[in-house]
């Protein structure tokens, strides 16, 4: 048969059969194509598929092509080349296999055409535009050569070096860390071309490591110039004209509760006694939108960065130090504006009143939390403290504890998995890895900030139906989980031996009750990690929908304006709705875009801290290497198992390929690994030991493999 016949042939058929697909060998049968043809006829098959004149979909089959569906999201590869579409929210959307990438880079901006969908599976799909590069510069290790000099990417996921000419290699020597910029993007022919524009330093030169993730993930090391000047003529002191409007609670018993090495007091509170024998909560938010005008430079840089970010040994703050640690902080025995929520509640915790309202106040106590709980304690010595901060602090543990457990009652989900906290010496290195404490004094506040947000989300609300207004609000949300994820989750925990049945409604008291039954069992961290990864993740949005998490059916954040930006929105719109009738603001971008920028920025913002703390747990495993440990199973894929090392809540991989006693196949549904001959299962969550075999600490990876003389799970092998 003629090629052109060839190609009558097929579009022909699937014309007449658009609903079916079928494999290569069962077209070439149906079209009476001979053997020695059959090669041929599969490549057509394949050309045809990539033109898109066929579909080529799941299980290698071909059928007729639907009218093109298109989505956009970030692009997030794989080490092993494939990649995900992931959404706003940052949710799996699509697989790509790495075929179908079409030169997408790690957290491209891209559109993708779906190819494919199958019951119970993402859809397949392929990038057919880059509509934004994530990266034009990128960190690695230069590499010299003859005639052209290379830069090995730090991140894995960039699976292509990057070409360097001498012309443009900046004086870097081999070996050095450097920032290249892409000047010639990546194609199946030939390798990116880039630029050296700074050379950071040698591997082992403090602050390298965390710089490279600054860049990495593109954090800003310095405010615009337009910011700095807009910053130096605001007044120093309060001026009395400030004063005007506000409630002045300076003689009120006011402090913070914060973090050791924290500068920037978000939140101030009080409690007192009421003539009626209720409670008076007062949470004093910093003012921030008095200083920062919309539309300012100040204004549209803390939009652009959405977030201060917490890397392991410096803060890269939303606001300039001028306001972030002094005009804005609440510091002590110093006069400052804030926003204040007043809540009248009763021994039980129930709301009775409310009051919301720009005021004056002066800290009398900046404390740690551990001085907080040494308070609650009573064991604090060698420092005196006001009898009425003491009794004030033991009140508010009670009244949080009330607060918490009624909560608690309504369905709220409280996650108890361990964070690790880095020690690092004067040069940066990482001498002490240990586990964050979470006190009495953390909950109280936690408490205190969630009444706060839920209170001020209340009366936005009211205020909607009193004046029968659409009033735009900041909303944070958390929508319930998928039923795909939930009955992976219940396949999961009940192969581990806890039943959870998905039921025709999942609440969050269903997951609360589950999670509290396993809390004292072997495999507690990992199911709570993995029902974690079940969840959705929180996010800004105009729309409300509740707090899946958090058992509330309205939620904004309201507490934190210094370190988030949509505080600072909720805190202008509050101001605006304080008359009558409320006033409507309007924003350039909507507000519906700046929940979108805050959401991805803390997304990237989590990534970015998350990198910085595994950078000093690569650093400080690698004094270790030789040594064994006795680990978890925390992660299985189809390449290998992650191990992590309770003691020091770092993980490493053991690659499939030193799994060789047997063939292993992934058994994603019970997250496992099942040996084809012999039924030997690893699975999520056994006890393994390993050895530290590598430590490669640019691409802040840690590589293990098993000592086989602590073997996990039984064989599935049945006995005979």
């Amino acid at each position: 048969m003629k090629p052109e016949d060839k190609l009558e042939a097929i579009l022909g058929f699937f014309e007449r059969h658009p609903r079916q697909s079928y494999k290569a060998r069962e077209l070439a049968k149906l079209l009476q194509i001979p053997n020695r043809e059959y090669r041929g006829f599969k490549l057509l098959l394949r050309k045809l598929a990539e033109e898109g004149k066929i579909a080529r979909v799941r299980g290698n089959r071909f059928g007729f092509p639907r009218k093109p569906s298109f989505v956009e999201g970030i692009l997030h590869l794989k080490t092993q080349g494939y990649g995900f579409l992931v959404g706003e929210d940052g949710e799996k959307k699509v697989f790509i296999p790495e075929r179908w990438m079409g030169g997408g880079l790690h957290r491209d901006w891209v559109r993708v055409e779906i190819l494919s969908k199958e019951p119970h599976r993402l859809p397949e799909g392929r990038v057919v535009e880059i509509l934004k590069r994530a990266h034009s510069r990128i960190v690695g290790t230069f590499q010299e050569g003859k005639k052209v000099h290379y830069v090995i990417p730090d991140e894995i996921k960039f699976t292509h070096d990057i070409a360097v000419y001498e012309e443009d290699r900046n004086g870097a020597q081999d070996g050095d860390r450097v920032v290249v910029e892409i000047v010639r993007s990546y194609d199946t022919r030939r390798l990116p071309e880039g630029r050296i524009v700074e050379v950071l330093g040698r591997p082992d030169e403090k602050g390298v490591d965390v710089r490279s993730i600054m860049v990495e993930f593109d954090l800003p090391e310095h405010f615009p110039r337009a910011v700095e000047e807009e910053v130096k003529p605001l007044e120093g002191e309060i001026q009395p004209s400030d004063l005007s409007q506000r409630q002045d609670f300076r003689k009120l018993l006011t402090f913070t509760i914060d973090p050791e090495d924290a500068k920037d007091f978000d939140d101030a509170v009080s409690l007192e006694k009421t003539s009626r024998g209720t409670w008076r909560l007062g949470v004093h938010i910093a003012d921030v939108s008095h200083f920062v005008k919309p539309g300012s430079a100040i204004d549209r840089e803390a939009m652009a960065r959405g977030t201060s970010v917490y890397l392991v040994d410096r803060v890269i703050p939303m606001l300039p130090e001028r306001l972030s640690g002094n005009l804005c902080s609440l510091r002590p025995n110093e006069d400052r504006l804030t926003f204040s929520v007043l809540m009248e509640l009763s021994e039980k915790g129930e709301l009775l009143d409310y009051e919301i309202t720009e005021s004056v106040i002066r800290s009398q106590y900046r404390l740690t939390y551990h001085e907080a709980q040494a308070i609650i304690d009573k064991t604090h010595t060698g420092k005196e403290y006001d009898p009425a901060l003491c009794t004030t602090l033991q009140a508010m543990r009670d009244l949080s504890q009330v607060l918490l457990s009624q909560w608690k009652k309504e369905g709220m989900i409280d996650f108890e998995l361990p964070e690790a906290e880095i020690i690092l010496d004067e040069n940066g290195y990482p001498t002490e890895i240990k586990l964050k404490e979470r006190l009495q004094s953390h909950r109280l506040i936690e408490a205190f900030m969630l009444l706060a947000n839920r209170t001020v989300t209340e009366h936005v609300l009211w205020l909607k139906q009193k004046y029968h207004m659409k009033l735009p609000f900041v909303f944070r949300i958390h929508e319930k989980p998928s039923r795909d994820k939930l009955t992976d989750f219940s396949r999961f925990v009940s192969a581990l031996g806890y039943p959870f049945r998905v039921g025709k409604k999942v609440t969050p008291k269903k997951f609360q009750i589950f999670l509290e039954s396993i809390r004292d069992t072997a495999h507690a961290v990992v199911i709570e990690d993995v029902a974690l990864r079940t969840m959705m993740k929180a996010q800004y949005a105009t729309r409300n929908v509740g707090h899946f998490g958090l058992a509330f059916s309205h939620y904004t954040h309201f507490t934190s304006p210094i370190r988030r930006y949509p505080d600072l929105v909720v805190h202008r719109l509050l101001k605006a709705y304080q008359s009558n009738p409320p006033s409507l603001l309007s924003f350039s971008p909507s507000l519906s875009e700046i929940c979108k920028i805050a959401t991805e920025r803390e997304i990237l913002a989590q990534e970015a801290e998350r990198e910085s703390v595994r950078a000093k747990q690569v650093e400080f495993m690698e004094q270790f290497l030789g040594e064994e440990f006795d680990g978890i199973i925390s992660g299985v894929t189809g390449f290998g198992i992650f191990v992590e090392i309770p003691e020091y809540l770092i993980e490493g991989l053991v690659h499939i390929s030193d799994l060789a006693d047997d063939y292993y196949v992934y058994d994603p549904v019970h997250y496992r690994l099942v040996g084809k001959h012999t039924g030997f299962t690893y699975r999520l969550g056994d006890p393994v030991r390993v050895k530290v075999v590598r430590v490669l600490k640019t691409a802040r990876k840690i590589d293990f493999t098993l000592v086989h003389d602590k073997r996990p799970s039984k064989s599935l092998k049945k006995s005979r």
